[in-house]
């Protein structure tokens, strides 16, 4: 009888994973709301009605005045969302998430209404959703 290398190796592995202990595992017990450490202040700018335009440089902002004792993760990172689906487009990076602000500069996109920021850190949320223009509306030709 031949065996080949493939069915040698599935043999040895279906041997291994037949007689393999699985380790034990710790239970924890359940945190109550009082205990975590989620914390998504609300993004206060940009909000509703907000014009931006590419290339000029702006103050995001958000509620910094409540955070938990204890922040998981305290760096945060400021990702450009659209419609209904965040982009790739990270507009800022390590900053603190208990500053309450960081500068960014507006990115190249397509002109839209539908905009906004998304606030991550050690949980996620998203701004209103504002515009992004090529050029300033105000101006006029």
């Amino acid at each position: 009888m031949k065996f080949s290398l493939a069915t040698t190796f599935a043999a040895f592995v279906l041997g291994r994973v037949a007689f393999a202990s699985p380790a034990p595992i710790k239970l924890h017990p359940r945190l109550d709301a009082s205990q975590l450490d989620v914390y998504a202040p609300p993004i206060t700018y940009p909000s509703a009605g907000a014009v931006w335009v590419v290339g000029e440089t702006y103050q995001v902002t958000w509620d910094a005045s409540t955070p938990p004792r204890q922040i998981t993760n305290p760096h945060g990172t400021l990702i450009l969302r659209k419609g209904d689906l965040a982009t790739p487009l990270i507009l800022a990076k390590g900053f603190n998430i208990t500053d309450g602000e960081t500068t960014i500069t507006c990115p190249w996109v397509v002109d839209s209404d539908d905009y906004s920021l998304v606030l991550m850190g050690d949980s996620g949320n998203w701004s209103e959703q504002f515009t992004i223009a090529e050029s300033d509306p105000t101006d006029s030709a």
